[in-house]
């Protein structure tokens, strides 16, 4: 019978986990100091933030994710034959991040267009095509560093991306501050100087990146380039196939997440504003998560690339249990103490209704973190043997023919009440644990079948399951 909680393995996920979570933190830092900044610079560009911010992720995250598949490749390799074939598949990513950073670079334009079909102020829209311009081409260099960072991360040397994100943080936060408000002699940019401040910290990133990474890998990219390499789009084929499905849910995310932003804009201005806060907010519960998730994926794959399908099990266990300690000590906070967190938005305008709104929604998100711990885990596991697809249906369906039905129901029928944020925020947490229990059904599934479709000839072995 086997242990719900193994020390030895919970140290393992402290070890290749704790950096990554260091470095979600720090993208929620760099999110939060955009957020701030515009937050302080007009209620204009408060309101457009959160359209803009989050539509922006919304199309990144396809690409990024559609990449970042490369980091569960690259574990499986590591674990199935050691650092050299880990370097190809790391090569391979970077070919796909370059391509995928080259569409979003031509896309800017086009993308800086879609804020014109709302039907939001003129003003707020103009804000919005701004940013998003610039976050089209923040995000291209993104798409690279996505690639980058998943081989460090895909052989477990999770340290070296922690620093490079440090660094990104570091020049990010004096960029954006810089450019938003005309500090350090920099000029007056307001929405648009969040995002290029963004673009300056993701290209010291690159920078950094370019520089530590192995030789070999340059040296295997090459040979893509100059097309030596092996069975190259046939195995570019096999990763799109892999990766586009894992980019689909990520977008499909992202998209619902934007989607809820614009559909609770119909309670009012008051919902908007302490809706725009709580998403931030509401990092501090997730985003350490996402971090933990990530870790546990590398060390998934690198398990089922050893078929040890027992190890893989035991992981996904201990990982859950630390989310939700971690969930536990946040939500407390959340509840208990909500006018300190509150109190770095500022006075929030002196508008008292968007002050109790916000504590008010604020004490039911902790529902959302306890779900996205099994949703965001669920993810990352499947993704990492493979089976990206059937997550995209399962967010899919329960998503966009469910979730997102019912909370415009309830916001259109309530549009002169407010309150109803609350509502809709504890209905988007029951279907985002609907979604998660169902991943988790699948991996059970999985591993008594020892099932890993990230391999094109894999053979079953015969260990214990969930």
């Amino acid at each position: 019978m086997q242990r719900w909680f193994d020390a030895a393995v919970a140290k393992r996920i402290a070890v290749v986990s704790f950096p990554l979570m260091g470095t979600m933190v720090g993208n929620l830092l760099m999110m939060l100091v955009d957020r701030l900044c515009l937050a302080h610079y007009s209620p204009d560009t408060l309101a457009a933030s959160g359209p803009a911010v989050f539509t922006s992720m919304a199309i990144i995250a396809f690409f990024c994710s559609t990449v970042g598949v490369s980091r569960s490749f690259v574990a499986q390799a590591n674990g199935r034959s050691g650092l050299e074939e880990a370097r190809g598949e790391g090569a391979l990513g970077l070919f796909l991040g370059l391509a995928c950073g080259a569409v979003l670079f031509m896309a800017a334009p086009l993308i800086a267009l879609i804020p014109q079909l709302s039907s939001r102020p003129a003003q707020i829209v103009s804000l919005e095509s701004q940013y998003m311009l610039w976050a089209a081409i923040f995000g291209g260099v993104m798409a690279i560093n996505t690639a980058l960072s998943s081989f460090f991360n895909g052989v477990g040397r999770t340290r070296e991306t922690l620093m490079v994100g440090i660094v990104g943080q570091v020049v990010d936060s004096i960029f954006t501050v810089g450019l938003v408000f005309g500090k350090f002699g920099l000029p007056e940019m307001g929405m648009a100087g969040a995002a290029i401040g963004t673009l300056i910290g993701t290209l010291s990133m690159l920078g950094c990146y370019a520089l530590m990474l192995p030789r070999e890998v340059w040296r295997e990219l090459m040979n893509i380039f100059i097309a030596r390499s092996e069975h190259l789009w046939s195995r570019l084929a096999f990763r799109l196939r892999r990766g586009v499905p894992s980019g689909l849910s990520a977008g499909v995310d992202q998209l619902g997440n934007t989607a809820f932003i614009w559909i609770v804009a119909v309670l009012g201005a008051s919902a908007l504003a302490a809706n725009n806060v709580n998403l931030t907010i509401n990092y501090l519960g997730i985003i350490p998560i996402i971090g933990l998730g990530i870790g546990c994926s590398i060390l998934c794959a690198t398990a089922a690339g050893k078929q040890q399908y027992a190890e893989l099990a035991t992981i996904v266990r201990v990982t859950v249990v630390i989310e939700l300690i971690y969930v536990l000590l946040v939500s407390t906070v959340q509840v208990t103490m909500p006018q300190v967190l509150l109190k770095a938005f500022g006075d929030l305008g002196h508008n008292q209704e968007i002050i109790d709104l916000a504590i008010d929604t604020q004490r039911v998100l902790w529902t959302f973190s306890g779900a996205f711990a099994f949703s965001m885990t669920g993810a990352a596991v499947l993704e990492s043997i493979g089976m990206a697809r059937f997550s995209l249906i399962v967010r899919l369906v329960l998503m966009w023919f469910m979730s997102i039905p019912l909370i415009y129901y309830v916001a259109m029928g309530n549009r002169d009440d407010p309150s109803s944020l609350v509502t809709c925020w504890i209905i988007g947490s029951v279907f985002e644990l609907a979604i998660g229990l169902i991943y988790f059904w699948r991996i059970a599934k999985a591993v008594r079948g020892a099932e890993n479709r990230l391999q094109v000839n894999h053979h079953p072995a015969t260990e214990g399951a969930l």
